[in-house]
Parts: structure tokens; C-alpha cells; sequence
């Protein structure tokens, strides 16, 4: 991703923000942004799409701090170029995924991420983060979510708030 264009969507996000009345829950004097590990391991720290739109976003004034220690510790099946179904499960998400040891003073974590497909990832990494800081709140924000198949699309920009929940065995994102 094009550092310039997520500044810019950092702006337009803090413009929401504060014009709005937008996403005043997630963001917050105490927040701190966890940006959410691409599919693969990433070697060099904060090099992935949803580390640099976090960056972009507290650079923006939205949180006090970017915390870089959820990382990927074995690779997972990409959701996007995988059939419905051969798309990695929450637990699989959740196996591959390891708190590198720090100490985060917020009661307010955002899980940071590139694309919301159903909410899997999201909720394996809320998972992980709950169990580490029980005393935390944690929530989500996406750049960009999947409307699955629509015939008509009325816009590009459409911000909006939801839920992923944990339904048996399998996440489920409203909207």
C-alpha cells in the first residue's frame, strides 16, 4: 500500500472522526493499536499492510500508541484467493498467532486490520489479545470489509460499525 494514500485515508478516517462523531468507541485517548498479522510471517517488524495503516492512523492522532507484538508464528491460507471452503478457521488462525512478551498499559486495544472477510482473523486475534489482557477492552477496525456478492454498489466509502461473533464453530460478521 501506497504510504501518501493511507495518510491520506489516516486523515479522512480522523475527519470522521472528529466532523462526524465516527468510531468514537474505538478510538480513544488510551488506545492502543495492534495492528493484525498478514497471512505469512513477516520478518521485518511493522512491514505489512495492516502494521503501516495502524502507523498511519496514530500518526493521524487517533490512538496513543502502536503495539507490534501480535505476530504470525507459522503461515496460514490467505481467506481472499481461498475457496469458502478452504478458508483457514478461526482456530487455524488462532494456532498460528503468538504475543511477543511486553507490557501494554491501556484498557483499550484496536485490533488493526487491511480486510475484513468474514471476521475470522479478527476474532482469533481478539481471542488472543482477551486472553494476555483480560482487563482490556478489544475491538476492531478494517480498512476495507467484503460485501460478498452485490449487483449494485453505491459507493466506495461507506464507514460503518458491526460485530463479529463467535456462532459454534465459525465467526460471523454483521454487516
Amino acid at each position: 500500500m501506497d504510504s501518501r494514500w493511507l495518510r491520506r485515508y489516516a486523515a479522512r478516517v480522523r475527519e470522521e472522526y472528529c466532523e462526524r462523531g465516527r468510531f468514537r468507541e474505538l478510538f480513544t485517548d488510551s488506545a492502543v493499536l495492534v495492528p493484525v498479522p498478514s497471512c505469512r510471517c513477516e520478518r521485518t517488524p511493522g512491514d505489512w499492510a495492516a502494521a503501516r495503516l495502524a502507523n498511519e492512523l496514530h500518526l493521524a492522532g487517533l490512538a496513543r500508541a502502536v503495539w507490534l507484538g501480535l505476530r504470525r508464528q507459522h503461515r496460514v491460507r490467505k481467506s481472499a484467493t481461498a475457496a469458502p471452503g478452504e478458508r483457514p478457521s478461526v482456530w487455524q488462525h488462532f494456532d498460528s498467532l503468538r504475543l511477543e512478551p511486553a507490557l501494554i498499559a491501556s484498557d483499550r486495544l484496536v485490533l488493526v486490520d487491511d480486510v475484513i472477510t468474514k471476521g475470522r482473523t479478527l476474532l482469533a486475534a481478539s481471542m488472543a489479545l482477551r486472553g494476555a489482557f483480560p482487563q482490556a477492552r478489544v475491538s476492531a477496525f478494517a480498512l476495507v470489509r467484503t460485501l460478498g456478492w452485490v449487483n449494485d454498489i453505491t459507493g466506495l466509502v461507506d464507514p460503518c460499525e458491526g460485530e463479529i461473533r463467535w456462532l459454534g464453530e465459525d465467526a460471523r460478521r454483521r454487516p
